[in-house]
């Protein structure tokens, strides 16, 4: 079964009142006909507000309007009645028949359930965790990854065409004044000390990258400390210092003691950072199908190809030995560098090469999965695309707010062996994979989320994620005791289906598509964790309530049906999550 043979309900139904809207006005392809769960069985399963938005273009009375479009509304199959409600609300009862049926696309849709073709194929980029390789993830970048992951599969489901990309910043100051720091590091192991400037990188994996480096290599990268020193103030040789004047000083020394042999080291931090990072995502259920290296924007002349753009179309202007980009012109703040006095182009520079590099590829939307730090980046990088006469409107940011870790009701300071923050892997350690990914969605992205550590852990109703696992969990337990074949499930008559809790819950497992469709649509995977947890306590309560191994052949088939079918509909979202959905709790 293809996700089309699946009717859609709400789509089916907006069509309806579009062509019940064009029999009473010719305003039609200015409407915006939406449909809206009701919260309340007694008010039916949809509700409209065409009738309003009508008011006041026709100059009547909506729950005349409302009277008028459900004169003109062509039959449905699936549409039991149609209600008038309060101002003028239209209120649509869908058939208890075809709630029924529709247990058996569930069915045989399988894994391919909540699938669409909403997104039209249409190729979206989706930018996510592009963290500095120059130490090891934190659970900040877990909540990114998370989210970017659990986006993209929505989109995919969705009927999107995606694509998943970390942007890899392997160009800039940040891998020189690791590669810098690792060096150190081996000299001493070396026996050569020089003062360990207290703004480089301090963490452990600095000293093990050193000793790797050691081990392989012993003395070969081994000069006297004075050559190092050269050219800093004599305090410099025996106290360490912060200034970045200081560091940059360091490193350039260190380029030129070094030569060619400093490419290596430089190689070689970055692959061991980079290949961290790629494990650690990769453990978390986090994979990409591009890494895409900000060096290579350099190397093939990208970013004084967009440079030269900018200054062809007058947005560039020279200040105090600098280049400017006129972004002011585009609602930032201020103006901003792209090329330094020295000549060398800013981050920035390399950002609007990339993001101009990947419209060049093709696609036609591009979502950028951001910290909540970079909001004031957002103006800038729009404003470039516009000045490049790029649609601006086709780059989204979707902003990610930090979690901060709960233990006891208090702030949790996780240890860890550099003493610098929290690695998404201890993360993972303490609270498992699954109860990360879900408790990271579980907020919008740009709302802070407070991550309790201890609920993560618990095996308790309290805890969403296992809440919603253990229900899946107890629909296998059930049908492990059935003695039965699937397919009579598929098969079966639902007709039988007709309390309302069972009702409300066919109701809710309809609802899964929509949920999808408007998850992608509004790029928020917080509404499929809400769904699963709004299921998983409507089935509990069914369980609660019900006897499902009955004697009654059609009741058994039917009721077992249902639960195998909220089964498979908490497997696949969960799926889309990045969780696992096991058999036994």
């Amino acid at each position: 079964m293809t996700p089309s043979d699946c009717p859609n309900f709400k789509a089916h139904f907006v069509e309806l009142f579009r062509e019940a809207s064009s029999a009473i006005t010719t305003l039609d392809d200015a409407l915006r006909i939406e449909l809206t769960r009701t919260k309340q069985a007694s008010h039916g399963d949809y509700s409209c507000n065409l009738a309003m938005q009508l008011a006041k273009p026709l100059h009547k009375n909506p729950r005349e309007i409302a009277n008028l479009l459900i004169a003109a509304l062509p039959s449905s199959p699936y549409l039991e009645k149609v209600e008038i409600a309060g101002a003028g609300f239209i209120n649509l009862f869908l058939k208890n028949s075809a709630k029924q049926q529709y247990l058996h696309h569930v069915l045989q849709s399988k894994n391919a359930f909540g699938h669409s073709g909403f997104g039209q194929e249409r190729k979206i980029q989706v930018e996510f965790v592009s963290a500095n390789p120059t130490g090891p993830l934190h659970v900040g970048h877990g909540r990114g990854a998370a989210i970017g992951a659990s986006l993209s599969n929505i989109l995919t489901a969705a009927g999107f065409n995606v694509s998943r990309e970390f942007y890899v910043n392997d160009a800039g100051r940040q891998m020189d004044i690791l590669t810098l720091s690792t060096w150190l590091r081996y000299l001493e192991l070396n026996h050569v000390y020089t003062p360990f400037p207290a703004n480089a990188y301090q963490g452990e994996y600095v000293k093990t990258m050193a000793q790797l480096i050691f081990q392989a290599h012993t003395d070969r990268y081994v000069h006297e400390s004075a050559l190092l020193l050269d050219g800093l103030p004599e305090t410099a040789h025996t106290t360490a210092v912060d200034t970045d004047e200081h560091l940059d000083q360091l490193i350039a020394n260190a380029k030129k003691i070094l030569g060619q042999d400093y490419a290596y080291l430089h190689n070689f931090v970055l692959t061991e950072q980079l290949g961290d990072c790629r494990n650690d995502l990769m453990e978390f259920g986090v994979e990409f199908d591009t890494w895409f290296s900000e060096q290579s924007l350099f190397d093939s002349g990208l970013v004084a190809h967009t440079i030269q753009l900018l200054e062809k179309k007058h947005y560039l202007y020279q200040q105090d030995g600098a280049t400017w980009f006129r972004s002011t012109d585009f609602g930032d703040e201020k103006d901003r560098v792209v090329q330094r006095e020295n000549g060398q182009f800013t981050y920035f520079a390399s950002d609007i090469a990339y993001h101009l590099n990947k419209f060049e590829r093709g696609f036609d939307q591009v979502i950028n999965i951001w910290g909540a730090d970079h909001h004031g980046y957002i103006a800038r990088v729009k404003g470039a695309l516009q000045a490049l006469e790029l649609d601006p409107a086709r780059l989204e940011i979707a902003l990610v707010q930090f979690a901060v870790l709960y233990r006891d009701g208090k702030k949790a300071s996780m240890s860890t062996r550099s003493g610098e923050f929290v690695t998404l892997r201890e993360l993972r350690q303490e609270v498992g994979k699954d109860a990360a990914r879900f408790f990271y969605v579980m907020r919008k992205s740009d709302q802070h989320l407070d991550f309790d550590l201890d609920l993560a852990k618990s095996q308790s109703n309290d805890n969403p994620v296992y809440y919603v696992q253990y229900a899946h969990a107890r629909v296998c337990s059930v049908l492990a005791q059935w003695d039965g074949d699937m397919s009579d499930l598929v098969e079966a008559d639902m007709g039988a289906l007709s309390n309302p809790v069972e009702l409300a819950l066919l109701q809710k497992l309809i609802d899964f598509q929509d949920t999808v469709e408007m998850a992608a649509k509004e790029f928020s995977p917080h509404l499929i964790a809400f769904y699963l947890r709004e299921l998983a306590s409507e089935f509990h309560s069914y369980y609660n309530s019900t006897r499902f191994l009955v004697p009654e052949i059609p009741l058994l088939h039917a009721r077992l049906a249902l639960i195998a079918s909220v089964r498979q509909i908490l497997n696949n979202g969960l799926g889309l999550l990045g969780v696992s959905a096991p058999d036994k709790m």
